[in-house]
This record gives structure tokens, sequence and C-alpha cells, in this order.
């Protein structure tokens, strides 16, 4: 009994912890508009679960269906950026130390963490399902209710899903050099090799292993598959069953509808999904052994121990910059930003400038992104500095510290996005001026938007997480990345991006570091909880 108290006190204090913060309700509100388009008009000429271009009626059946296939592939990727970090914060607020001190065990406090993780994750299903009742009212296709069949999608589909994400949250989080930017970069892409399996499942041309056995893929994607071939000969004749899309499809012409009011699911297939959870559950428990290992290297350890390298040739060339209070001050940012790179981002960069200079134009694109998505801890973390350090007390204090700080980090920020794409950008420019253009302009908003998305949300992971899809998206010649693939017409949109994150900057800088700095709400407060003079 002693052993569940405590580890009910971990996990409700975890809770505690994050939905004292306003970004925490931001994510179900977010979550409940994405789930709200998950359940288009049926003349809207798109579609986010389709079946060889047709769909269910909205029961409470296809519902929870539509809403467990998109969770347990989006949210899957979402919600890793969602929880990960708790560990780390024990880590580096000496709140381990405090915990070890206890009769808790390390197995039981990585399962509790894990715990706490698919609670968070249970609150946004349980919106997401609360909008999918909603959709199911207003479309007024079906609307008898049904519990039941709209739960039980979510608990088979979605959390063996999201029970793997918790696991990697908590993976990611004992590795040092995985509990930042490198870590969300990595991610993404185990995400899509996970997706890539479910995907593979769905190939009628590859195997049918997945298909015709009880286990089935992380997403369960296979399992419904299987289900969707049984079932639409009766339901509905024709369709073929493999040509199934998840994610949203554009579809032309009428939209065919068939009723999904049940979904009959088999003890093999149940036991199929609880071995991922198992499987979840048995690896986070095995990570245990390592536990004290992991909590020994915190921000702050790690601040001690690196130093930085000397680089004396950055002296000679900074040197000329060095005059005046704002050119010393860029220059202190870039000794502190590049004497702390690793050798692994100098030898990178490197090459990237060697495969820009002699490779065709796709290969190049590809190496200015790489280039790019080297220095994305930078460019999402270098304004947040401050406030994670708890320096902006002292640092604000200096004479107009906001402005010249800001100004700063913009250079700095510009200096490590363009600079790297400098060889891509000086043969294009011979070649075709218009894209190179391109290219300095989307080097700038790339630079720029990470200091105002950080701005703005106080974090740089839903940076991270953009620029890892664009990074994605780009390197197949897609996406606002895609500089190789735009014309000269879309330099003015450029320039409206860069200058909508410089005005968002000027607004949310102000108010990010405002600890040792009384506003005008507080002199308010001050004044009012004063008593009176008698």
């Amino acid at each position: 009994m002693e052993t569940l108290r405590r580890f009910n006190a971990i996990v409700l204090a975890d809770l505690r912890e994050r939905t004292r913060a306003l970004r925490f309700w931001v994510i179900p509100a977010v979550m409940a508009a994405l789930s709200w388009a998950c359940f288009p008009a049926s003349d809207s000429g798109y579609v986010a679960v389709s079946i060889d271009e047709a769909r269910g009626l909205y029961s409470s059946a296809w519902s929870g269906l539509s809403l467990a296939l998109v969770y347990s592939t989006m949210l899957a990727w979402l919600g890793f950026y969602l929880v990960r970090g708790t560990l780390v914060r024990d880590f580096d607020s000496r709140v381990w130390q405090l915990l070890v001190a206890t009769p808790m065990t390390r197995a039981g406090y990585l399962l509790a963490k894990w715990t706490s993780h698919m609670a968070v994750f249970c609150v946004v299903l349980a919106v997401g399902l609360a909008v999918g009742v909603a959709a199911q009212w207003v479309r007024a296709e079906d609307r008898s209710f049904d519990l039941v069949e709209l739960v039980k999608p979510s608990l088979l589909l979605t959390l063996p899903s999201l029970s793997l994400t918790a696991f990697f949250a908590i993976a990611f989080d004992m590795v040092p050099f995985l509990r930042r930017t490198a870590g969300n970069v990595l991610y993404f892409f185990v995400w899509v090799l996970m997706l890539s399996l479910a995907l593979s499942t769905l190939d009628p041309s590859g195997s049918a292993w997945a298909r015709n056995t009880w286990i089935s893929d992380p997403s369960g994607m296979s399992l419904v598959q299987r289900h969707l071939m049984d079932a639409l000969p009766t339901l509905a004749p024709g369709l073929d069953a493999s040509n199934m899309n998840v994610g949203g499809n554009r579809i032309e012409g009428p939209m065919r509808l068939f009723a999904w009011t049940q979904w009959q699911v088999g003890a093999a297939d149940l036991v199929g999904r609880g071995l991922w959870v198992l499987a979840s559950l048995l690896g986070t428990a095995l990570l245990a052994p390592f536990l004290d290992l992991a909590a020994r290297h915190t921000s702050a350890a790690k601040a001690t121990a690196n130093a930085g390298r000397r680089l004396r040739w950055l002296d000679a060339v900074l040197r000329p910059i060095e005059r005046g209070g704002a050119g010393v001050l860029v220059a202190s940012e870039l000794r502190l930003v590049l004497r702390g790179r690793p050798l692994w981002w100098w030898a990178a960069l490197a090459v990237c400038a060697v495969v820009q200079l002699a490779a065709p134009v796709e290969a190049m694109a590809g190496a200015v992104i790489v280039a790019w998505m080297a220095s994305l801890d930078v460019f999402g973390r270098s304004l947040l500095r401050e406030r994670d350090t708890r320096t902006a007390a002292l640092v604000m204090t200096a004479p107009k510290a906001h402005g010249r700080l800001l100004g700063a980090r913009i250079a700095v920020a510009l200096a490590l996005a363009v600079g790297p794409a400098l060889p891509a950008m000086l043969r294009l420019a011979g070649q075709t001026p218009a894209m190179a253009l391109a290219l300095l302009g989307t080097a700038a908003v790339v630079a720029l938007s990470g200091l105002a998305l950080a701005a703005l949300c106080r974090s740089p992971r839903p940076y991270e997480l953009a620029m890892v899809f664009a990074a994605y998206l780009g390197v197949q010649g897609a996406g606002p990345l895609a500089f190789q693939a735009t014309s000269s017409a879309i330099i003015p949109t450029i320039a409206a991006v860069a200058a909508a994150c410089a005005a968002a900057l000027a607004l949310a800088w102000p108010s990010l570091n405002r600890q040792g700095q009384q506003t005008w709400a507080d002199r308010l407060l001050e004044r009012s909880s004063k008593p009176e003079p008698r």
C-alpha cells in the first residue's frame, strides 16, 4: 500500500506541475480544432480517413475509429514533444536527490513517469472524443450514440501507440545528448520509421504478415484494414479496403458513404494490441539500472564541464566588428555560441560547404537544409538563455539591455543561417540570381522564425517541431525550405514572413525576461495591497 501511495504521489505531482502552466491547456484547445477537421461535411471535397475515396457515416463507431487512426499516428509524433522533459526537470532542479532518499524504487519512479505521460495523453484523447460527439450531432448523419463504440478504437489503437511514445520520451530524457534539440530531431525520424512500418502493411504488394496475423503494427492500421476487408464486401460492395488513407485526402466528385456502426474485435487482436503496451512498460522498467547514471548529467554539470574551445582564429575574424558597444556585444555572442560547438558540428558544416559547391542543385539544397538543422538549437533557444539560467534579473539591469541584446541575438542567428549557406548563394548568384535571393530570404526566415517562436511560446519545441517537418519536406523538394523549387514571385512572400517575425519579436521579447523588472500591473498590485494610513 505504501508503494502505491508513493507511486500515486509522483503521478499527481507531475500532473499538477504540467497543468499549472498555461501552455498545457493550449495544447488540448489546438487538438480540439484539429479534431474538428477530422469531420468535414460530405460536400467539402476532402476526408480525414477514407477507404477507396469513401468513408463511413458519422456514427459513434466511425467517429471513434477516425479519431483513433489519426491520433495513433499524428499524436504519436506530437505527443512526444508534449510530455518529454519531466525527468530532466527533476534532474536539473535536484528533486531527484530528494526522491532517491525515499524508499521509492527506480523502476517505480520511471513507471510513475510513464503513467503521468499516459494521463496527459488521455486528457487530449478525451477532448478529441468530446469533439467527435459534437461533430456527430452537428453533421447529423447518424445521431445514435454508443459510448462503447466511440471509445473502443481509442483504447485498442491509440493508447498502445502512445504507450511507445511515452517510453521514448523517458528514454530520450535519460540520454544526455538527446535531451534537447538532437533528441527532438531524432525522434521525428523514429516516428517516420514506425509510420513507414504501418504504411508498408497497407501496401497490397508488400508483406501480408501483419495483415494476416493477430500481431499488428504500433498504430494498428493493419488491424483496421484486416477488419475492413472482412466487413466491406457486405457493407459497401466494390470498395478496395487496401486503399486506406489517413490524414487527409481530396475527393473528386460525390463521396460514397457506408454505415459503420460496430467494430467486432477478437480476443487474439486484443492480445496483440496489449503486447505493445507490455513492451513499453517492460522497456521503461529495464531503464531503471541506468537512472542514477543519467541523473549525474545535469545542465549545470554540463555547463561546468564544457568551458568551450579557445578558437584563436575567431578573435582575428571578429576583431573588425568590435568597434562600439553593439559590435562588442555581437562578437561576444558569437564567441559564446561558436566556442561551445562540438567537433562534429564543424565537420558537418565543412562537408555541407563542399557539397554546396560541387553537387547538383538537389543535393546542394539538401546540404543547405542539413547545415541549418545543425544550428537549430541556436535559432530556437538563444532568446531563452536568461530565462533558463535565471540570470535575467542581472543581465537586464544594464542600460538598454533589451534592445541591444535582441539586436545581437538577431545578428548571430542571421550569421549562422546565412553563413553556412553562403557557398550555395555564391554559386547561384552567377547562375540564377533569383534563386540565390530566395535562398537568402529563406535563411533569414529560418533564423527570425526561430527567435520569434521562442519569444512567443517561451519554448523551443514548437520551432524545432516545425523545422524538422519542414526539413523533411525540403529534402524532397517541397515545403517552405525548398528554395530551389521557388521562383522570383515568392520573394515578396518571404519578405512579408520575415517582417511578421520581426514584428512578433518586437512585441514578445520585452515581456520574456521581466524578472527583476516591475511592470505597471505589478505596481498597481503593490499599491492596492498597501495598508491605508491612519
